[in-house]
């Protein structure tokens, strides 16, 4: 067996029983060290690791999903909002009156009982809609759509007072999501 250096490859030969020669490259000498420097020109040291760039686009990621929920929630409170005008005016087209007791307030809801105009005792399953400051055993006015009684509320209370809780909702989100989106776009472009 002989083995030659020819141009940066080794080969091996050996002579078998014909005289016939075979070669053989090894793979781990078949490149040499610096390849990437001599096809571009460029030199491979100091380069940076694969890991950093993609820790950017992931807090480059999480910003836009800061930005993404603040968004959604955002569209959330301007939709409980129009809903708010959209029950006005459905209760105005055929509105009826009543006086209304309280029977049962809680976090999530407020439950009345009144009579509609064709008597009918009737307790919408939804609660009231404005029901600030109501309690339990209370009597009180309310306005209801005559086509539908589920869709109660407050007498000469309306969609106007939804800014209030929706805005400071809002005010709390963004107060929070925009130092996080701040924060995690400064850590993307380090």
């Amino acid at each position: 067996m002989r083995r030659s250096d020819d141009g940066g490859r080794h080969r091996a030969e050996q002579g078998g029983d014909d005289g016939a020669l075979q070669s053989v490259t090894v793979a781990s000498d078949a490149v040499a060290p610096d390849a990437a420097d001599l096809v571009t020109g460029s030199s491979t040291e100091g380069d940076r690791s694969v890991a950093r760039p993609s820790r950017r686009k992931a807090w480059a990621r999480a910003a836009r999903g800061v930005l993404v929920v603040g968004v959604l929630m955002t569209a959330m409170g301007l939709s409980i909002i129009i809903a708010c005008f959209i029950n006005d005016r459905t209760i105005e087209e055929a509105r009826g009156e009543a006086v209304a007791e309280v029977v049962d307030t809680s976090l999530t809801r407020t439950v009345v009982r009144f009579n509609t105009d064709e008597g009918r005792v009737y307790i919408p399953p939804n609660g009231v809609l404005y029901p600030e400051d109501l309690q339990t055993g209370q009597t009180v006015r309310v306005e209801y759509d005559s086509r539908n009684p589920d869709l109660v509320r407050v007498a000469g209370r309306g969609a106007t007072l939804s800014f209030l809780p929706v805005g400071s909702l809002l005010a709390v989100v963004w107060a929070v999501l925009l130092p996080l989106y701040w924060l995690f776009r400064r850590a993307a472009t380090r």
